[in-house]
């Protein structure tokens, strides 16, 4: 495309009404079925003063009460004690969903809060079993193929927001629609940015995946005795390499947690998509001069899979009652 003709910039809260009308029906029959009538609850806990985890718990809230879902913020002043709180809402019938608000501790304790969340409440889909599920291309949670695996809820809304932007070929098989596709993401932490790069490479894309200090191509390699996606070291994180990369993507993802950082414009291949998953704008205001699309932030998105996978827990926990009785 031409220098001087903008792209279209995609807003997330456009992508999210995709979801809206399933997920309000799918609360309205839950309701109907409980012998209380009670809405699905779903409690954040937020113990740190990240302007990032605020706006996002706001936003859940003001989501959560549109969509007719019940929401309860607990703000934990010391951090010390949002082990026990978290273990409190686990046993907590009442209690439908959890979710924690990271950073909190910004280290190995955070994974460990991952799993404290019991994995029937696990809205995020943070805990090993999903993880797990999810590497291994694994749909389900038992042998009969009757209690669905859900997806951690970033790396699935990005997924969600390539398929709207028909990135996803949907000529070819389920699990080969990103075939051809390169994919560079600009983030390699545990929560989004690995299991994103293995979902796309799953699905057939190769994906660079990039961090502070090196990039990693993810592939879904070929023959019978791969199971999941191969990693491949190309080298450190340099200008050169970095370059040659995502100028060769025809996507590119960011999701860098700095406001200092900018991605930059001149590496970007004349008509890619670019999504940013950052709180943080982490591109320039000259992105639309290269991007054919462009998708500013994606909050609104992630909040819609995050309750996808609230009803698709709720409905997992009504169908294992049902086996009991």
């Amino acid at each position: 495309m031409s220098s001087t003709v903008a792209g279209r910039t995609i807003l997330a809260s456009t992508i999210a009404k995709c979801y809206n009308q399933e997920i309000e029906e799918k609360v309205k029959e839950i309701i109907q079925r409980r012998e209380n009538h009670a809405a699905p609850l779903l409690v954040g806990f937020l113990a740190n003063d990240d302007p990032a985890a605020e706006s996002y718990a706001k936003w859940t809230e003001k989501t959560c009460k549109s969509m007719g879902f019940n929401y309860e913020l607990r703000r934990i002043a010391n951090k010390d004690f949002l082990e026990e709180s978290i273990i409190e809402a686990n046993r907590d019938d009442a209690v439908d969903g959890i979710m924690v608000y990271f950073p909190v501790f910004g280290n190995a304790q955070d994974q460990y809060l991952q799993q404290v969340v019991s994995m029937e409440k696990d809205v995020e889909g943070l805990n090993h079993v999903y993880y797990q599920n999810m590497y291994h291309n694994i749909r389900y949670l038992d042998e009969n193929k009757t209690l669905k695996s859900i997806l951690p809820c970033t790396p699935l809304a990005l997924v969600k927001i390539l398929e709207f932007l028909k990135v996803y070929n949907v000529l070819l098989p389920e699990g080969n629609r990103l075939y051809g596709k390169k994919v560079a993401v600009i983030n390699r932490s545990e929560i989004v940015g690995r299991p994103l790069a293995a979902l796309l490479a799953n699905d057939g894309a190769t994906v660079y995946s990039v961090d502070i200090d090196n990039i990693q191509k993810f592939t879904r390699g070929e023959g019978l005795k791969f199971s999941k996606h191969q990693v491949q070291d190309l080298g450190d994180n340099e200008p050169v390499l970095l370059e040659k990369v995502c100028k060769d993507a025809d996507v590119i993802i960011t999701g860098v947690p700095s406001p200092n950082y900018k991605f930059p414009t001149e590496y970007i291949k004349e008509g890619a998509v670019v999504i940013n998953f950052s709180f943080h704008k982490n591109l320039n205001d000259d992105v639309k001069e290269k991007a054919s699309l462009y998708v500013p932030s994606t909050g609104k998105v992630t909040i819609c899979m995050l309750l996808r996978n609230m009803l698709r827990l709720v409905e997992n926990r009504e169908k294992l009652k049902q086996q009991i009785l």
